[in-house]
């Protein structure tokens, strides 16, 4: 009997630390459930109150002008955009400069009533495919930045009128969709790394205005007559050895910066250009040495644009002077043939 009481009182014990173990456990993973929901709901209510106070600062740098809803953040530091941005989502304009921004955000897409997108002077060194679903974008400013390429898909901004890309030094490419941008009229590829100017490009049908100076363009194409609506032309700071004599053709040029290239001559056929205003050669080892005869009246004193040493005039009178010298050696050569008449 004592044994049956002992084994009895044993296994009695063993149930009841048994039970208080496993109520122990229980209790435990309880407090652990508790103290996980409690942690989750305590990062969620930071990160809350984190998005309230980044869309309460966005707020605060909201503009409006001439009617248009302006986002204008600019010497402060913003590496990146919250996601919280896209309740701004009725922001026609975004003017975001030397913050630091180094990249465009994905919900940019989100964007639809955006108009301008200016994010000059920053660190942004991708422009995100979702662009192209900016259909209404009228101008896009990223010039000193770091982008290396265009996508494809700025070819779908169909309303675009105004492209900078300035400084952003690798970029020598466009996508062939970019000739796409019919209504294009203002681009600006200056300082970059391009070696020649883009057959889409040139095909652009509305160009006006184009800046490629600065870069390492060698030759212009043969067909740059096509750019029939261009009146301004920067090619200053290139490696340009000549012209293509198709650039007579371009009626609608006004304004031709060639500066500090390295042209040898001047193609005779731009004598003809009446609509050229300004022109500059200055800083190129031409081959002729012209210099300008002085002004004898004070009224012709006051014409300085087409007094500039290397513009118009001096243009019209290299030419003239490389035509003189082409017909003296034409007359010195004719000169010097031996005679058809020989005397036995």
């Amino acid at each position: 009997m004592v044994g049956v009481v002992a084994c009895s009182s044993v296994s009695s014990i063993k149930a009841l630390w048994e039970t208080r173990i496993r109520r122990r456990k229980e209790e435990q993973e309880d407090e652990q459930r508790r103290t996980t929901r409690g942690g989750a709901t305590g990062r969620l209510s930071v990160g809350v109150w984190e998005d309230r106070a980044a869309l309460a600062r966005l707020r605060q740098k909201l503009h409006t002008e001439d009617g248009r809803l302006i986002l204008r953040i600019e010497q402060e530091e913003w590496k990146s955009l919250p996601g919280c941005l896209v309740q701004l989502s009725q922001v026609q304009e975004w003017q975001i400069h030397r913050t630091g921004l180094q990249k465009i955000p994905h919900f940019i897409s989100s964007f639809q009533n955006l108009l301008v997108l200016d994010l000059s002077r920053n660190g942004i060194t991708e422009i995100p495919k979702q662009i192209g679903k900016l259909t209404r974008l009228r101008e896009l400013l990223l010039s000193y930045n770091r982008v290396q390429s265009v996508p494809q898909e700025l070819g779908c901004c169909e309303s675009l009128e105004r492209l900078e890309l300035a400084m952003n030094r690798d970029l020598d490419h466009l996508p062939d969709e970019f000739r796409n941008l019919k209504k294009l009229h203002h681009l600006d590829l200056s300082m970059n790394d391009f070696t020649c100017l883009p057959d889409c490009v040139v095909g652009l049908p509305a160009l006006e205005w184009l800046d490629m100076g600065g870069n390492r363009l060698q030759c212009l194409p043969e067909d740059i007559h096509r750019m029939v609506k261009l009146h301004t032309l920067w090619l200053q700071r290139n490696e340009l050895e000549k012209l293509p004599e198709n650039i007579s053709r371009m009626a609608s040029l006004d304004t031709l910066v060639l500066s500090r290239n390295r042209l040898r001559d001047i193609p005779s056929l731009m004598e003809d250009m009446s609509n050229l205003r300004f022109v500059n050669f200055r800083d190129n080892p031409l081959t002729l040495d012209v210099t300008l005869p002085c002004r004898k009246t004070k009224a012709e004193d006051d014409d300085e644009d087409d007094r500039e040493m290397f513009g118009r005039e001096f243009m019209q009178m290299y030419i003239q002077e490389a035509r003189k010298r082409a017909y003296a050696v034409l007359n010195m050569h004719s000169v010097n043939q031996p005679s058809d008449d020989s005397s036995d």
